[in-house]
């Protein structure tokens, strides 16, 4: 499976797991490069497993929030602990 976001790569792996109707990467597969972390807000500190989101960002060119990862998961998340899962502008395939 392969992580896209504007015609790059930014993450590979045969060993993905769908989890909640998203995909998740293990870290080590992500270019993480191109992840900057975002400041928590309100909402993500309510947020039992401990979510970070981070932008997807090269150059001039950003997709704010685009990944996240669960720092603290409860049991149900517990298999994508520190995973990266994509969304919005992030094709999967």
């Amino acid at each position: 499976m392969q992580a896209i976001w504007r015609g790059q790569v930014i993450a590979e792996s045969d060993r993905t797991l769908e989890v909640g109707g998203y995909r998740y990467f293990p870290r080590e597969a992500v270019r993480m490069d191109l992840l900057q972390s975002t400041p928590k807000t309100e909402n993500d500190l309510k947020c039992p497993h401990g979510v970070q989101f981070y932008d997807v960002a090269a150059s001039a060119a950003r997709s704010p929030r685009a990944a996240w990862s669960y720092e603290a998961p409860r049991p149900s998340m517990k298999q994508v602990d520190h995973w990266i899962g994509f969304w919005e502008d992030v094709e999967i395939r």
